[in-house]
């Protein structure tokens, strides 16, 4: 029974059209039940549309529909669940459609395809004779219907896309607010094996074409051979070596030339030549070989990925994109020219993985965990980014364009009214200071930035720098990268975070395989476990902040004590080793740990004896307080800074570092949004540190509130039962105070 729910599975997920993949459904799994009818209906605009079917009358595809509230599949709809009837007349919701022809059938049963707490479609069996389907068929068609869910929404979507006259509307999650207009530019989408039979005019020239595609595609495939083989994970190694070995000639790289040969364009050639062995491998009676159609189908996409888009990254000059891509990492985004890019969608990852962060950073409106996206046929189509609400709009109507260009002509105008009182410090109502600090970690335009009304430096995230070289950089490179921040900061404080990798921030050169990465080696556990890489980065900010008492250093992913009197002792040794080898007058900076461990919130009594402050890391705080990776858009939902549970950790951690003379600040994503700022400071938090894009807006709005006003306030959030309720109180509260602009 597994071997045919993965067999009608992988049939439906690998069709190319909803219609193709629906008729495979009805047909496969008619035969696989051994009953007389199945059907397939798709919920369009909260009607039933009979999709497909095996045994109904086919004229009626398309047409019969039905409302959620009538009939038994309506009802299956309607109450999400299975409905297994032995006579379906006998109940009092069966109702005829005359022009389907199922009189003759009596029993009936219908399942759900859900999707995401979403009804996508329902899925019915039926027989003539009278009879209970068992708890076995059933069973089996509501795993089936589970597994299919998401496929079946990603082809619908994908056949909503292709009709070039319909304006589409994708929904994700929000990550960086903002709105952007531009053509799609897709970096990694689906390249479909399909491709038009063409004949070459030039068979010299297909030959050479193919040649060079077939060997840029050798050297990936080898480039990631090498890399599982140095990992020592010889099963995925032998993976790519067995694609290697069928590009060679006398596989179906061989295959593929002596279709040139016959007068086809090489995408042509190869699109005929997997095509056709695909079909055969299928069709085979054996499991093993019938996989290998997986593989042929892999390999074709990847050569034909080479032939028609072989050097993606270079884009036509002044011309702003928005990048759609599977998962785009922080490395990616750096390297992007900043000019050209307009907006960033993405199927996965989560609004505070720290691509998401960059985006922020850079001011770069992008939405995270829009499922089947690179699917659907939307390169260089028009698209629109309303990131503020998830929403991405595919091909929209000249109207909604003008409309959404009006909106973006609005947000500069109120952006220009904000930058206006940035250069006057944060001074509340009743007088009460509160520093607005940069979170930065491009180089590039960190002098700019903090001339533009930071207090100074609250996080400067030092793994960027790594990030973007090919090896770890050299104790001189790195004194540097961190002379030059300190003097970008012009004699205001900076406080730079060591080196924070692992997670969702891999490097290039020093691969971490994880199965749950944001419990595993990450942060201090890494540096720790490197004293060679930890001691280098130590000696190099010291050497960098020198005489002054302008740094202060980080520890990331603190979870124990031991961990800081490790990374004390280490420090101390970087300092002895300077004193002796280069400058005696070096200042011992201050340190501070990142409070991100749910664990440490109840040893600030033991941590205050040990570093001079914490600053609270708000994101990873949440995920571990509600066991939500932020990273994966199927629980984005749950994730929620809001939630009154982390908003009362976040305010004892404040009353506790209070108690225990450890200063205290918050560099989260929290900082940085209207509603957590003045919830935050309402708490006592003083030290806000936050992306250089939303500066201006929180001065604006801390000019503008009392801390009265605001200590009533978190009172009335702190008693509430979820986040949704503490999003509505502030903003009720804004708009009271006339501030309520502030959110778009």
């Amino acid at each position: 029974m597994l071997n045919t729910l993965r067999d009608i599975t992988q049939a439906v997920a690998s069709a190319h059209s909803l219609e193709t993949a629906l008729e495979v459904l009805v047909s496969s799994t008619k035969a696989a039940m051994e009953t007389q009818c199945c059907s397939v209906y798709i919920l369009e605009q909260q009607e039933l549309v009979l999709s497909a079917t095996d045994g109904l009358e086919k004229s009626a595809v398309g047409r019969v529909r039905m409302p959620l509230t009538q009939g038994l599949v309506g009802l299956a709809a309607e109450r999400e669940e299975a409905v297994n009837l032995a006579d379906a007349r006998l109940h009092p919701r069966f109702k005829l459609f005359p022009e389907v022809a199922e009189e003759e059938y009596r029993a009936f049963l219908a399942v759900p395809i859900i999707y995401q707490k979403a009804v996508v479609g329902v899925i019915v069996v039926q027989q003539a004779s009278a009879r209970q389907f068992s708890e076995g068929e059933e069973a089996f068609l509501m795993t089936l219907a589970a597994q299919l869910a998401m496929a079946i929404r990603g082809l619908k979507q994908k056949a909503q896309v292709s009709s070039l006259h319909q304006q589409i509307l994708f929904q994700g999650t929000s990550a960086s607010s903002g709105i952007a207009i531009a053509h799609a530019f897709v970096l990694g989408g689906e390249i479909s094996l399909e491709q038009p039979d063409i004949r070459c005019e030039d068979i010299v020239l297909e030959s050479n074409r193919l040649v060079a595609a077939m060997g840029r595609c050798k050297e990936a495939i080898g480039a990631l051979s090498q890399r599982f083989d140095r990992e020592q994970d010889e099963e995925v190694a032998s993976i790519f070596n067995a694609l290697q070995l069928l590009l060679d000639d006398a596989s179906l790289g061989g295959e593929y030339a002596r279709e040139v040969l016959l007068g086809w364009e090489a995408e042509s050639a190869v699109s005929r030549v997997s095509l056709r062995y695909i079909q055969q491998f299928l069709a085979m009676e054996d499991p093993y070989l019938k996989e290998r159609a997986s593989d042929i189908r892999d390999l074709g996409q990847k050569v034909l990925r080479q032939l028609i888009e072989p050097e993606r990254l270079e884009l036509e000059p002044d011309k702003p994109v928005i990048l759609v891509t599977k998962e785009a990492d922080a490395t990616m985004l750096a390297e992007f020219p900043r000019q050209k890019l307009a907006g960033i969608v993405t199927e996965l990852g989560g609004v505070n993985s720290h691509a998401a962060i960059l985006a922020r950073a850079l001011g770069v409106p992008a939405i995270t965990g829009v499922e089947q996206l690179l699917s659907a046929d939307i390169d260089q189509k028009l698209l629109v980014v309303n990131a503020s609400r998830g929403q991405l709009m595919v091909s929209p109507s000249p109207a909604i364009v003008s409309e959404y260009r009006s909106l973006i002509s609005a947000q500069k105008a109120l952006q220009r009214q904000y930058a206006q009182e940035l250069t006057l410090p944060s001074v509340m109502l009743d007088g009460k200071r509160i520093r607005l600090y940069l979170n930065a970690g491009l180089l590039s335009g960190v002098a700019s930035e903090i001339a533009e009304g930071a207090d100074g430096i609250g996080l400067y995230r030092t793994e960027i720098p790594f990030m973007l070289q090919q090896r770890f950089p050299s104790e001189s490179e790195q004194v540097k990268v961190y002379q030059q921040v300190l003097s970008a900061a012009s004699g205001r404080p900076v406080v730079m975070r060591t080196l924070d990798v692992g997670g969702d921030k891999p490097l290039p050169y020093f691969p971490i395989k994880e199965d749950n990465p944001f419990l595993g080696w990450r942060g201090i556990r890494l540096s720790l476990d490197h004293p060679e890489l930890f001691l280098v980065q130590l000696r190099a900010m010291l050497q960098a902040g020198a005489e002054g008492k302008q740094l202060s250093i980080l520890l990331p992913m603190v979870s124990n004590l031991d961990e800081i009197d490790q990374a004390l002792a280490y420090l101390e040794q970087a300092h002895v080793e300077l004193k002796n080898d280069v400058n005696s007058n070096i200042k011992m900076p201050r340190i501070g740990i990142m409070l991100e461990v749910p664990a440490m919130l109840y040893q600030l009594d033991e941590v205050a004896k040990r570093v001079d402050f914490v600053s609270v890391g708000s994101n990873d705080l949440t995920q571990y307080l509600l066991a939500v990776d932020r990273n994966n858009p199927r629980v984005s939902s749950l994730f929620d800074s809001y939630h009154p549970g982390i908003l009362r950790a976040l305010h004892q951690a404040r009353l506790d570092c209070e108690y225990h003379h450890l200063d205290i600040s918050i560099c989260g994503e929290l900082a940085g949004e209207p509603m957590g700022a003045i919830l935050l400071v309402a708490m006592g938090y003083h030290q806000l540190s936050m992306n250089q894009g939303s500066l201006a807006r929180i001065n604006y709005l801390l000019r503008r509130v009392s801390g009265e006003d605001l200590a009533q306030l978190l009172a009335q959030a702190l008693s509430l039962s979820n986040g949704f309720q503490v999003r509505e109180l502030v903003k009720e509260y804004l708009t009271l105070q006339g501030l309520v602009t502030i959110l778009n």
